[in-house]
């Protein structure tokens, strides 16, 4: 087996995704625990612990206690290579999530037992599907109260529309909870309330070993044993090959904030979650075993260090090996460049790596060459599709508070703009720039970090918009008479391209009807 296939079998690259407040990140940390990456978890919001989040590391997220950039951490664990992207899960950063999924061979989804299945997940569950990546899911919090385990699977296959099969059962819930029984391995898990240590394992034979009523009593033992011959009886056994095609999801139990039911979720992933798959390209299908080398940027960061003013392009490694010093083609650019200072992450400690594999995400120092959505390649030129802004749904024309700092805003701006984290907009009828995002909680973002990270001060004026959405035509003439009728509702995007602002659905809709030969996106993939 060559290095570079060996390499590539032992890499795991997933995000995990969930609705806010559901111990997504709480379940990052634990993950980093068993990969020993990190020896103290820090409870997130507790205040007794000053240590917050390792995943969490700008300020505003610890001030709110939510994640609201993706981070990229990667650790080994046994044989294996793990790259894991914690996802924001406020909805006003969805769109950073969804690029992030594109990024990634499997995903794994955190739902709260007491919630079930919120709004946001089923959001998230959509883009998997569209994209056919395999999903486990975990449902966490059982040290409280919360529902009925049987419920919560009948919640998740018709919410979710995927068929489910637990590989994990828990002891009761709340709290009377005992520990989990794990199927996949045949063992038997007891629970200590204990953040800081892992629960005692009782080795058994199988489900009906005695040592189980000894070790939960003979009630618990009897109900774990009729809820295990149903489970049997109504689901079909688990394959591997069907989690793969994502048709099924396996299900597994435990409790995040106390490290349970997390190890056995780790060492189940590991062994059936793929390693780096083929990705489709503009021009061909791309094998991560294939010499050549080719990777895509699907997230830019500004600021990954307040000191210096530097932005981070994350890129996915899709083919080959990627080297430090090596010189790689920029198709956008066509320019030739070398990367000095790649690096590795683990939440916001970076190393410098001299080489990575497909699977891997690497950071490059970024001066403003990189957008999201560009590859890079050892020469062959390739397009990497699947990296769209959706239309946004909120807007505010953006004013500069402090004229001696325009500079500093217009180059804030620019920064945060290629993070993707919302669109710039310039309205062509009186030059005004419009910013739009998919939720308020990103004008706040953004005033904070201009603020904090540039030393400029902008202020938000209301506008009311209902949509904003990119229009062309085959026809040069229908086009000119539109943008001429509509002058004062057309803006450009950044890369000048026409975009029509429409102030409701009433007019939007009139648009259309009026002018058949214009065709309207609300997404800049078109």
């Amino acid at each position: 087996m060559s290095q570079l296939s060996d390499e590539i079998s032992r890499r795991r690259t997933f995000a995990i995704i969930s609705h806010p407040d559901a111990g997504k990140t709480t379940l990052t940390e634990k993950l980093l625990l068993f990969g020993g990456a990190i020896h103290i978890a820090g409870a997130v919001k507790s205040n007794k612990i000053k240590k917050t989040a390792t995943s969490d590391w700008m300020e505003i997220e610890k001030q709110r206690g939510i994640s609201v950039a993706t981070s990229v951490m990667g650790f080994n664990y046994g044989n294996y290579k793990i790259n894991i992207l914690d996802t924001p899960g406020h909805q006003d950063f969805a769109e950073d999530t969804y690029r992030t999924l594109t990024a990634v061979d499997s995903v794994i989804i955190v739902v709260d037992v007491a919630k079930g299945v919120e709004q946001q997940t089923r959001k998230l569950m959509e883009v998997c599907r569209m994209r056919n990546t395999p999903v486990i899911i975990f449902v966490n919090k059982l040290d409280r109260e919360g529902r009925d385990p049987f419920e919560i699977l009948d919640e998740l296959e018709s919410e979710l529309k995927i068929s489910v099969r637990p590989l994990s059962w828990p002891i009761n819930i709340g709290a009377k909870f005992k520990g989990v029984y794990n199927i996949f391995e045949n063992s038997l898990d007891l629970f200590t309330p204990d953040k800081q240590k892992v629960s005692e394992r009782v080795e058994i034979d199988d489900i009906n070993d005695s040592r189980i009523d000894v070790a939960v009593g003979q009630i618990d033992a009897s109900k774990l044993r009729e809820d295990i011959e149903l489970i049997e009886g109504v689901y079909p056994e688990f394959s591997v090959q069907d989690y793969l095609d994502a048709k099924v999801a396996p299900v597994f139990f435990g409790s995040a904030l106390n490290t349970f039911g997390v190890k056995e979720l780790l060492d189940c992933f590991v062994q059936i979650a793929p390693s780096p798959r083929s990705v489709q390209t503009e021009e061909r299908m791309v094998s991560p075993e294939e010499e050549g080398f080719s990777g895509f940027v699907f997230k830019i960061h500004a600021n990954m260090d307040p000191n210096h003013r530097s932005c981070i392009a994350f890129v996915k490694i899709c083919s080959g090996k990627f080297e430090r010093n090596f010189p790689y083609r920029h198709i956008r650019s066509g320019k030739v460049m070398k990367f000095a200072a790649p690096t590795a992450f683990m939440a916001q400690k970076k190393n410098i790596v001299d080489e990575a594999f497909p699977g891997d995400i690497v950071g490059i120092p970024d001066t403003g060459n990189f957008k999201i959505g560009d590859t890079i390649t050892s020469g062959e030129i390739l397009h990497f599709k699947g990296l769209p802004s959706f239309s946004p749904e909120m807007f505010k024309y953006i004013e500069n508070t402090d004229p001696m700092k325009s500079k500093q805003l217009e180059k804030g701006i620019q920064q945060l703009m290629d993070e993707g984290v919302a669109q710039l907009f310039t309205n062509q009828f009186n030059g005004r720039k419009i910013v739009g995002t998919v939720g308020q909680l990103q004008f706040e973002v953004i005033q904070y970090r201009l603020l904090h990270e540039y030393g400029a001060q902008c202020r938000w004026e209301p506008l009311s918009m209902f949509k904003a959405c990119w229009i062309e035509s085959d026809d040069t003439e229908a086009l000119a008479a539109f943008k001429k009728r509509k002058h004062q509702f057309m803006a450009t995007d950044r890369d000048g391209r026409d975009v029509f602002m429409a102030d409701s659905n009433y007019v939007l809709q009139m648009a259309q009807n009026d002018f058949p030969k214009i065709k309207f996106h609300f997404s800049s993939e078109f």
